[in-house]
């Protein structure tokens, strides 16, 4: 049986699946308490709402170490401080606390005159959460209070989706979801943990699925289209409405621009210079989701010149490419097969998908149109601006929010775009956007490590007293591990 939600991610599936080498303890680490000034919000009963970044996905999974440093039971300890209580969260049990699994980093590549040196991840297994793989992969079950409500994968357009937490719904919202209700909503679930805990504070940082999961998927997913502004607007007052119908204060969290993020930025600088290298001048690249043979209008030409890289250029590819760049003019199925096998489609249909798509493997792949790059591999120009007009729209959407109803803001486009720029510098640490060596973001490209964990949760700090008062010490990120794992 099929998932009936594909369009969740979730990027650990097609990262792993990518191949072997993809060719191209307590969370606070202070002991002293600091002394608290007046605020003018009350941080005694905190939860968090949110999707992956709110869960501590990274290295494209969700396991026990990304749960301890997520930036909710971060700033938790913080508010403890601040007379806060308890906070919750659905841990895997330490005999499974690798969870879902996740990437491992062994080593790199050896260059060659087609492929950069990359880094040979591998996917961990062992001490997994997985309880069953029928109908679909499952976790295991986690039925007691929680506070953090973070869903990896979740999209703010897929609140009010019954079944979403159902055998063919989002595993892991499906693993916190009571099963005398499978049928339960995840708004549903927000009221009532509601009911339940009466939160005198919150922090909802919802909407990166609705842009994330059509950009990472190169625009090529029919099943993860960008949410409608509407439905955003619609959902987004329907979970802040349950979130502060007992008068809770609180926090929003904008949405970042994904064209910065080392899973758009990693691969093509080293490929654009092997390309020119090699007097390579332009690619074949399929666009879009949309099924079509060669004459369909699904194939596009990029030019070297236009890969993105220090000196210019639009064209992005995509991190799960590196591991079939290295084919290019040659005869292979190889890239078209990685792309099938995510669609969860059984093997016997590959010959279909290759006839339904106009794609004779025999021929060069990447420079040929009968053998493109396929669309997964790139967001090309056209889709970076629909994924910007989208991100532009649902951030008015949240600032307006927390405007009219006297919210904090966090604005976590400004956030990242330092990140990307050069970071954040402590007398410590340094801590840049770089892949593999910025101590950022995780091997997904996307999400963080610990260290880049606690330095999102020192900036929710900052916008969290600039609204409210307090003190709260930020932490000393120089002790939360950066390096991959």
């Amino acid at each position: 049986m099929k998932n009936r939600f594909p369009n969740l991610m979730l990027r650990k599936i097609s990262l792993l699946s990518a191949g072997v080498a993809i060719a191209l303890a307590g969370c606070q680490k202070h002991t002293e308490e600091p002394a608290q000034q007046a605020s003018t919000a009350d941080f005694s009963r905190y939860i968090a709402v949110g999707s992956s970044f709110t869960a501590g996905y990274a290295d494209g999974g969700l396991c026990r170490e990304g749960q301890m440093y997520t930036y909710p039971n971060i700033l938790s300890e913080q508010f403890r401080g601040a007379n806060g209580s308890d906070f919750n969260q659905p841990f895997f049990n330490i005999d499974y606390a690798n969870g879902s699994g996740y990437l491992h980093l062994t080593g790199y590549t050896t260059a060659t005159a087609t492929a950069p040196i990359m880094p040979v991840l591998v996917p961990v297994t062992t001490s997994s959460g997985i309880r069953t793989a029928t109908p679909q992969v499952l976790y295991a079950k986690y039925v007691e209070p929680i506070n953090n409500l973070g869903v990896p994968g979740l999209r703010m357009a897929d609140i009010e989706t019954v079944g979403y937490g159902g055998l063919l719904g989002n595993p892991y919202f499906e693993r916190i979801t009571p099963t005398a209700t499978p049928n339960q909503t995840y708004l549903q679930r927000v009221r009532a943990t509601v009911t339940a805990i009466k939160p005198t504070f919150f922090t909802e940082w919802m909407g990166t699925s609705d842009v994330f999961d059509f950009a990472m998927a190169g625009g090529a997913s029919a099943t993860a289209p960008l949410t409608r502004t509407d439905t955003f607007t619609l959902k987004t007052t329907r979970l802040l409405d349950a979130l502060m119908a007992g008068g809770a204060k609180g926090l929003i969290s904008t949405i970042p621009e994904v064209t910065s993020l080392p899973y758009f930025t990693a691969v093509g600088p080293s490929f654009k210079a092997i390309l020119t290298a090699r007097s390579i001048s332009s690619l074949v690249v399929m666009t879009g989701a949309v099924a079509g043979g060669a004459t369909s209008g699904n194939r596009k030409v990029i030019t070297t010149a236009d890969i993105r890289d220090a000196s210019g250029g639009r064209q992005l590819l995509t991190l799960p490419s590196a591991a079939f760049l290295g084919y290019l003019n040659q005869a292979t199925d190889a890239p078209w097969r990685y792309v099938y096998a995510q669609s969860g489609q059984p093997a016997a249909g590959f010959a279909a998908f290759l006839t339904a798509n106009g794609v004779d493997t025999t021929r060069p792949f990447g420079t040929d149109a009968l053998n493109p790059i396929p669309s997964a591999f790139v967001l090309d120009d056209v889709e970076q601006a629909q994924v910007a007009a989208a991100t532009t729209a649902f951030n008015l959407v949240l600032v307006n929010a927390a405007t009219a109803r006297k919210l904090a803001l966090f604005d976590a486009n400004a956030f990242f775009r330092t990140v990307a720029s050069g970071g954040f510098a402590t007398s410590a640490a340094t801590s840049t956007g770089t892949y593999l060596a910025g101590n950022i973001f995780s091997l997904d490209g996307v999400y963080l490590t610990p260290r880049g964990y606690a330095t999102l949760a020192n900036e929710i700090f900052t916008a969290v007293s600039t609204k409210y008062g307090g003190n709260f010490r930020t932490v000393d990120v120089s002790t939360y591990r950066g390096s991959p794992r």
